[in-house]
């Protein structure tokens, strides 16, 4: 049989693939926050500024009063930033891929409400969330807080 099919082996290397990944997007999304994939209206940046961010957490939360978005935009780059660390170093990695897919299962439903369902199927949020459950559903509870010696 070959090794690199072996069904232990392929969840293995896919959990630390999904892990890479949901991390990745997480930062990426944080990262555009703060300018660092170019500046507004830049091509591939959707914000570029912490202005332009609120902005779009305002459409997001329109149900939310306005003096309360700006905290709601720091409370979810606080909640992406520290999920994307727990991801990358696998710790608590069933909490952590539980709250990660509870935080993209939010926010694919908040996008819904204010525009649409059109767009968290074109961005795949409700993918990405389904994957961080399924993450979730395949991790043990083992992980880098484990490593201890005795």
């Amino acid at each position: 049989m070959n090794r690199f099919l072996d069904a232990k082996r392929l969840t293995f290397l896919a959990r630390i693939a999904l892990r890479a990944a949901l991390a990745v997007g997480f930062l990426s999304a944080v990262a555009d926050r703060f300018g660092l994939w170019g500046r507004p209206g830049a091509p591939g940046v959707a914000w570029g500024d912490w202005p332009h961010f609120l902005v779009y957490t305002d459409k997001l939360n329109w149900f939310l009063p306005a003096a309360l978005v700006s905290i709601a935009g720091a409370i979810a780059t606080i909640a992406e930033t520290v999920l994307a660390v727990l991801l990358l170093v696998n710790w608590w990695p069933r909490y952590t891929a539980l709250a990660t897919g509870a935080a993209l299962l939010l926010f694919g439903l908040a996008m819904t409400f204010a525009s649409g369902i059109k767009s968290p199927l074109d961005y795949s949020v409700y993918t990405a969330a389904a994957a961080a459950f399924y993450l979730a559903a395949t991790s043990t509870f083992f992980g880098v807080q484990n490593l201890r010696s005795r």
